[in-house]
């Protein structure tokens, strides 16, 4: 028997989401963030409206990101395609994410700040996406070469990663593992200080 998966039957469209890090200054990154809908033949709305073939969302969203805190600094954002021109007055609808910490609680922080009316559900979606990529691009930007022990930033690594998913939850293995290292780089900077 043919698996489902198997017998496609024609592209009607596709919705891609591609976000890049930056380092922009060595203490700050920039993260940017594309959302695009593409549609693959002509379409109509409820309300009547034809559509032509192509992209019906095309946005992008960039932040600049403190890596000693994963503050947002600074946000831009840029509507390329939209369906409607009332579209465009979300252009400022993430405005008030500046000044936020990307951390636990960072969804419902944007989704009370700039969801439903208030916003664009493409650029809440695409910057909900770029939270945990921006998280990827800091760890990118930090490992780039053996840092020096800095215990708060290993307590935030820490706090970012427990209970993210199964491998970092809070009692599997890695979560004991990186308590422990944590646990014996403190010992080994209290000793090196005492006796030096």
């Amino acid at each position: 028997m043919q698996s489902i998966w198997k017998s496609k039957g024609e592209k009607l469209h596709t919705r891609n989401i591609k976000i890049t890090t930056y380092d922009y200054d060595g203490q700050r990154i920039i993260v940017e963030g594309f959302l695009k809908d593409d549609r693959f033949q002509e379409s109509y709305s409820f309300t009547g409206e034809k559509f032509p073939s192509g992209a019906i969302h095309h946005m992008a969203i960039r932040l600049m990101v403190n890596c000693s805190n994963l503050l947002i600094e600074d946000i831009d954002v840029d509507l390329i395609s939209v369906p409607r021109e009332v579209c465009r007055e979300t252009i400022d609808c993430l405005t008030p994410i500046k000044g936020l910490t990307i951390t636990k609680g960072f969804t419902a922080k944007v989704k009370k700040m700039a969801g439903g009316k208030k916003g664009c559900t493409h650029l809440v979606e695409l910057i909900l996406a770029m939270a945990p990529a921006a998280i990827q691009g800091f760890a990118a930007y930090q490992s780039r070469k053996p840092a020096d022990f800095d215990p708060d930033r290993e307590k935030m690594i820490l706090e970012f990663l427990v209970n993210t998913c199964r491998a970092w939850r809070e009692d599997g293995p890695f979560v004991e593992m990186f308590k422990k290292s944590l646990h014996d780089m403190q010992k080994r900077e209290k000793k090196s200080y005492h006796s030096g």
